[in-house]
């Protein structure tokens, strides 16, 4: 990593914005005013960091993206708020990145991070670590994505949706309701199919905390319960690891419903 900042003489970089050593910026890109820039991070040509931004260490930020600007929220009254980006998050072409509003403050990305193409991320949004989300998914605002989450391309997200970690969002789906941590959805109205098994095989998952996810599935899901009796079922006949209690508790604290 590089330690010399370099600036191509066609950008504009505001006197304000703080530039990471080895921080290169593109063609005609715009850096605005409270901008920081972490370490050894790429801004593509024409890429557009408004104001209010912290981007991390090692991020690429390809061309024609457009980060930190002012929400698309009428009740958005010109109040100070940020995008914060973690490390080594990629960006590709052409996504967009509104920053919070008074409800929350910011709006944040975290680190390890691929949003392709023509992603759109709303005001207030909070997505975690490790997450994919694929081309031309939007979401609204409030939208929050726990770690290790894939949603295919062409999503749409309504506000205050919530995703739970290791969940697979399938292509074209439209996701007005939770979904549910480490299982799978798709479609349009959007259909629960089970356990992100495949993800959680390779991310390391025992076959024995598959196996008690499974089970707590079932007992939602597959039984002739409704979810508050299968909650009290689950919590009274499983052991209660950090994965199945995630999965209930994801459960239990929704205020949309959940994706079945």
């Amino acid at each position: 990593m590089g330690e010399t900042v370099e600036i191509h003489e066609t950008a504009i970089v505001d006197s304000s914005a703080e530039l990471g050593p080895g921080v290169r910026v593109g063609p005609r890109a715009i850096i605005g005013p409270r901008v920081r820039i972490g370490a050894g991070t790429d801004i593509g040509p024409g890429v557009l960091v408004e104001k209010n931004t912290e981007i991390g260490e090692g991020c690429r930020i390809f061309q024609g993206a457009v980060l930190g600007t002012d929400p698309q929220d009428l009740k958005y009254e010109g109040e100070e708020s940020w995008l914060r980006v973690g490390d080594r998050t990629m960006i590709r072409e052409y996504a967009t990145l509104n920053r919070g509003t008074s409800w929350s403050g910011e709006t944040v990305v975290g680190s390890d991070c691929l949003l392709m193409a023509y992603v759109h991320v709303a005001h207030d949004c909070h997505l975690g670590n490790h997450i994919i989300i694929s081309n031309a998914t939007q979401m609204a605002g409030h939208v929050t994505i726990e770690d290790w989450v894939i949603v295919s391309g062409l999503v749409a997200m309504h506000q205050f949706v919530r995703v739970g970690a290791h969940a697979f969002v399938g292509g074209a789906s439209r996701i007005a309701q939770d979904v549910v941590p480490y299982c799978r959805v798709s479609g349009n109205p959007p259909k629960l199919y089970g356990l992100n098994s495949v993800g959680l095989d390779r991310r390391g998952f025992s076959a024995e905390t598959r196996g008690r996810l499974k089970k707590a599935y079932r007992i939602l899901f597959q039984s002739e319960l409704n979810l508050s009796q299968a909650l009290a079922r689950a919590r009274e006949e499983l052991e209660l690891t950090p994965e199945v209690a995630h999965f209930l508790d994801f459960i239990g604290s929704s205020e949309r419903g959940v994706t079945i």
